[in-house]
């Protein structure tokens, strides 16, 4: 997501924020924020709100999830707000809203989504 933009804006137990900010990195065909966008950014923001579910040494993988795009926009940025809804020790289940936020700072809704993810123990050290 760094290449794409995006800055993570909040962590508390269960739940995090990342912003992605517009650009012609993240839009489609008719200029708008593209739906493999806006879907990895609710994929991270639940991800890493079930890590903090997580034991050290562990991190979590995605095994599903289901996005419902709610309208389309230009310009400002998103931001996806993940929450913990069940963390299991096999499963931990979330969700995330995704909002535009315009220049002027008025937020509209324009995705949800639904995942599950699967915690597992840490395998490579970063470089």
């Amino acid at each position: 997501m760094t290449h794409l933009g995006a800055r993570l804006l909040r962590v508390d137990k269960g739940v995090c924020e990342v912003a992605l900010p517009y650009s012609d990195k993240v839009t489609q065909q008719q200029g708008g924020f593209h739906g493999g966008a806006m879907g990895a950014l609710a994929d991270i923001a639940g991800g890493y709100a079930a890590l903090t579910h997580c034991e050290e040494g562990m991190e979590v993988v995605t095994v599903e999830y289901k996005v419902n795009f709610l309208a389309a926009f230009q310009q400002g940025e998103l931001v996806a707000t993940g929450r913990v809804l069940k963390a299991g020790k096999r499963i931990i289940v979330t969700s995330a809203e995704v909002q535009h936020v315009a220049a002027d700072g008025t937020r509209r809704d324009c995705a949800v989504m639904q995942q599950t993810l699967v915690p597992v123990p840490m395998t490579y050290t970063a470089a």
